[in-house]
């Protein structure tokens, strides 16, 4: 597959703002390896693979085990993950699919019991951004592959 436009390099005052977002996500309330993990699982659910690329090399970089990267599309049934961390993953696949299923008050409140006010806003703004990288590797095709680890690492 070949890429369409480098859309960090043509459209970098488009995107600019991204990174400001990244910059205040990489210093919110969420423990970046949730995530982290958020944003590999959403890559999944959208088929961006230079996001998926990118976050399982960062994901492994930090500590992450190849036994959750693996099952992480099953979540629900393996036992690798928190309750923290499932009620993240379940909220961030409802905020992906709205169109699909809308955010459930079941999931709503799932969240609720393990995110403050404050981290489910920062929890969200995560999966918003996500969906936007998503979208435009999609949109671009941004070529997989060539990624290194902690290239886009935000200073904190």
């Amino acid at each position: 597959m070949e890429q369409r436009i480098n859309v960090f390099e043509k459209g970098h005052n488009a995107i600019k703002s991204l990174y400001g977002l990244g910059g205040y996500l990489a210093k919110s309330a969420i423990e970046q390896p949730l995530l982290n993990l958020i944003y590999f699982r959403v890559s999944q659910i959208n088929g961006c693979a230079y996001c998926l690329d990118m976050h399982s090399k960062d994901l492994r970089l930090k500590g992450e085990t190849e036994q959750r990267l693996y099952g992480l599309s099953a979540w629900r049934e393996t036992p690798f993950y928190t309750d923290r961390e499932r009620a993240a993953l379940a909220w961030a696949e409802d905020v992906t699919d709205i169109i699909g299923s809308r955010v459930s008050d079941e999931v709503y409140e799932q969240a609720r019991a393990h995110f403050s006010e404050e981290e489910l806003i920062d929890l969200t703004m995560g999966v918003v951004a996500i969906n936007t990288y998503n979208r435009l590797n999609v949109a671009f095709r941004t070529t997989a592959g060539g990624y290194v680890p902690g290239q886009h690492a935000v200073a904190n």
